[in-house]
Parts: structure tokens; sequence; C-alpha cells
């Protein structure tokens, strides 16, 4: 299925690249990437996808060809962000996915806007990011010293580490010229943001039917994800076995089944 691609100018004055794939007229599904990535990083799983699904995967503020403001890196930058997103495409409500730290914009914005979230899919999320030991030592020995141009080994090995089984090497290829665009200080702001801010209360608000999807060579441990799935009214979980945490370009023809099949299952039930 080939997608078409655009951009859309947010009230903020940013403008953010994004692009569709299915039937306009179908379930509207809304991808959001994670740290360092772009609405590249759902290209496999986007083409797997039937026609009844309308796939729209964003590029947030700050990655691949977005925007890149001096500042607001949050959380709830990026949440923010989506509602004047789905405004501007006039979306009332959608199915929200997020990957890695994009599920961290997309349970935030979930607890704050139900109304808008007909389900939510989160692939590889964690709960929080603060006081994770392994982004601690990432920011005290690389991140917090980047400048630019930032180093391509580094982002390299930054993408690579999130992966436990095969994965094309054009898909890496893709990746890593992606979080190249993104420039230092934006990696700073943002890594701070997961570790300063906490949301995970936010959880307990959520109302949407959740999917959660979860690797278990995942580095993001099950107790993540056990937390979710019991946090959420009737989350579901779903391990992936032999998986890291880049499910979405390691199995993607298998999370874009699950991915159809829950909503499939949202819409009729």
């Amino acid at each position: 299925m080939t997608a078409s691609a655009s951009s859309v100018q947010l009230p903020n004055g940013l403008i953010l690249p994004y692009s569709e794939r299915g039937n306009p007229s179908g379930a509207p599904v809304v991808l959001l990437h994670g740290f360092t990535d772009s609405l590249r990083s759902f290209d496999l799983v986007a083409s797997s996808l039937p026609p009844s699904i309308h796939a729209i995967a964003l590029t947030q503020r700050g990655h691949g060809d977005a925007a890149r403001p001096a500042s607001g890196y949050r959380v709830t930058d990026y949440a923010a962000d989506l509602e004047m997103f789905m405004d501007a495409l006039s979306l009332e409500a959608a199915f929200i996915v997020g990957a890695s730290s994009g599920g961290l914009v997309a349970q935030l914005f979930a607890a704050d806007h139900p109304a808008r979230v007909i389900g939510l899919v989160l692939i590889g999320s964690p709960v929080t990011l603060r006081g994770k030991p392994a982004v601690e030592e990432l920011w005290n020995s690389t991140i917090s010293k980047l400048s630019d141009p930032v180093d391509p080994e580094f982002a390299r090995r930054f993408q690579e580490s999130t992966i436990a089984s095969t994965v094309s090497p054009a898909f890496v290829e893709t990746m890593v010229r992606e979080s190249l665009k993104v420039p230092a200080h934006v990696w700073k702001a943002t890594t701070e943001g997961f570790l300063e801010d906490d949301f995970s209360s936010a959880v307990r608000r959520i109302k949407a039917p959740t999917l959660i999807l979860w690797g278990d060579r995942d580095m993001l441990t099950k107790a993540d994800q056990e937390v979710l799935r019991a946090t959420v009214p009737g989350a579901r979980l779903v391990t992936y076995p032999g998986a890291g945490h880049t499910l979405i370009a390691e199995e993607p023809v298998r999370v874009a089944a699950d991915l159809t099949g829950f909503v499939e299952d949202v819409l009729t039930g």
C-alpha cells in the first residue's frame, strides 16, 4: 500500500510531516514514533495494514523533517502537538498507537482526552523513564555531552541497541539517517524530560480499550508492562517471544495483524 506524504502547520507555528495509507474513510489510526525516530519507523507496519485502516504516521517536533524549535520537548509538549494535529486533520477521535517513548505521549493524551481516543495501542512502551538506570547512564555518559553534528557512530549504536532479532539492513540505515536529523539540543531536552517527568499516575485515568505489545527481549522489563496491564481497565498484554524493543521493525507483519484485529474488535464490540 503506497503512502501519501504531506505536512501540516499547527496553530503554534510548527510544521509537522505526516504520511497516510489506506482508505480515508477507514478506521483512523495515528502512529507515534519513539525518541529520535520519525514517521519512517512505521513504514514496515503501515505497509502491512489493510485498506480498511486509515493509517496516519506523524513525525513529531524536533525529529525527522519536522520543525525543530529551540525548546518544548517534554511529553506534555508532544501531547499538545498531537491534539492540534488531530484538529488540523479534522479527526474527532482516532486509535492512538505509540511505540517506545511515543507510548508516553499516547498514554498522556489518552488520559487527558478520553473522548478523542477510540483505542490505545502501546508497543514496547514504558510507564515512565524517570529513575531508569539505563537512561541515566546514557545521559551521563553521552547525551548530556552531545554537540552538533551528532556522531553517526553513536546514532548507529543507539538504533542497533534496541534490536534483538533480525531487521533488514536497509531499514536500519533509514533509521540511522533519521536519528542524525535530530539536533543535539533535541536529544538533550527530550532526555532531560524523560529523567525529570513522571506521568505514571495518568495511566489510572485511561478509559480507552488498550492493547499492549511487548517483546520478551526488550530492555524495558515485563514489570512495566504488567503495571500498564494492571492499571488500565481491561488492558490486554501480548508478548512476542524472542523480540526486542523495536517490535515495529522486528515483527511488523504480526504487529500489523494484532493492530488490525484490535481495531476490528473495538469497532465491532
